[in-house]
């Protein structure tokens, strides 16, 4: 990655649901989080123009789909999501600067494609905040068998002067789903058969 950005660390989460109370799954549901912390260089001021964090975001939406993708060991993904969290002395539309059309497309590519909206969730919070990174299926948006999302902290992120910019995959539907609502089988290019 280039210089853009001034990144602290990685971190990463990663469920392997079997069940949730039902038969066991086969294979089971993988679901993980990535995420990057970086440096907010807005924090503590006020500007107009956060371009500085939204031209260069491509490059976080490539590698954090890469390192989601390797997460899943091997499967597909089938439903995604974005996000992040602005520390304190930041605003939550900085974060939301960060995971702009120019990082989902990106993100989209580096999962192999998709043709959905890419849910999102962003907020301000201090230092060991959770965030519940939204899950939907990657090529239609009324497949209710996969909303679903995944959290993701770490106890030292995001300082107030940081910000934590997440992405979110997942192999399947969730565990057991049974309400109804369009089945993944009825896509047909971000439609219905």
């Amino acid at each position: 990655m280039s210089t853009a950005y001034r990144i602290r660390k990685w971190v990463s989460t990663v469920e392997e649901i079997h069940h949730d109370g039902g038969d066991p799954l086969d294979p089971p549901l993988i679901k993980a989080a990535v995420g990057v912390v970086i440096a907010n260089p807005f924090a503590g001021r006020q500007v107009a123009d956060l371009s500085a964090l939204t031209d260069p975001s491509a490059e976080l939406g490539t590698e954090l789909g890469r390192r989601a993708v390797n997460l899943l060991g091997g499967r597909p993904v089938e439903s995604y999501g974005k996000g992040g969290i602005a520390g304190l002395a930041g605003e939550q539309e900085h974060l939301v600067a960060c995971v702009t059309t120019v990082f989902g497309d990106a993100f989209r590519d580096a999962v192999g494609g998709g043709e959905a909206w890419i849910s999102s969730a962003t907020k301000t919070a201090s230092a060991g905040a959770a965030l519940d990174v939204p899950l939907a299926h990657k090529d239609a948006l009324y497949v209710r068998s996969h909303y679903d999302s995944i959290a993701i902290s770490s106890p030292d992120v995001p300082r107030p002067d940081e910000l934590l910019v997440v992405v979110a995959v997942a192999t399947g539907p969730r565990v057991h789903h049974r309400v109804g609502g369009l089945a993944a089988s009825e896509i047909i290019g971000g439609g219905l058969r």
